[in-house]
C-alpha cells in the first residue's frame, strides 16, 4: 500500500486480473485503483482475497 498526504488520505493498490495479483507498490501493466476511503480500500482488498488473488 502506498499512502500519500495532501489534505487527505490516497490508498493505491494495482491490480493484474490476468495473473489475479493485487500489488501495493507501482506494477507495470497493472491497473491502478485509488481510493480515498480507508473502509472503501478494505472492502476491495477483501473482496480480492475472497476471488483468491495473491497480494505482493
Amino acid at each position: 500500500m502506498e499512502k500519500t498526504r495532501a489534505n487527505e488520505d490516497l490508498w493505491r493498490v494495482w491490480v493484474d486480473t490476468r495473473r489475479r495479483i493485487v500489488s501495493f507498490h507501482e506494477e507495470e501493466g497493472c491497473q491502478l485503483l485509488e481510493f480515498r476511503s480507508r473502509e472503501l480500500f478494505l472492502s476491495c482488498v477483501d473482496q480480492y482475497t475472497g476471488m483468491q488473488y495473491r497480494y505482493q
